[in-house]
């Protein structure tokens, strides 16, 4: 199986940022410790030898809490970041959005 390597953010790779409200942010980071938590929870069921159907099923609901993190990143990304640069006259978002897009819907 091929192992993709781990992503770790850093915030000099991009000048940008995003301005995100503060309950944004915290509904963002409350889903995001849910999905930390199912994580580690499906880590101990294969530890464990649990069924692999159960497992799957865990997996599925992780990917599903994962889409609708996307679609509120995407929402407010849309909405703030896309529109403020179009203003500025910025077209080249346009193309960035597109690959955004495809990133989301590669599975």
């Amino acid at each position: 199986m091929n192992k993709q390597p781990d992503v770790v953010y850093s915030p000099e790779e991009s000048c940008r940022k995003s301005h995100h409200p503060e309950h944004v942010k915290k509904d963002l980071t409350s889903r995001l410790n849910r999905i930390e938590g199912q994580v580690r929870g499906i880590k101990g069921m294969v530890e464990k030898d649990v069924y692999c159907d159960d497992i799957i099923t865990q997996l599925s609901a992780i990917q599903s809490a994962l889409n609708s993190v996307a679609k509120v990143l995407l929402q407010g990304h849309l909405k703030g970041c896309v529109m403020d640069r179009l203003a500025e006259g910025d077209e080249e978002v346009l193309d960035e959005l597109l690959v955004t897009i495809q990133k989301l819907m590669r599975k």
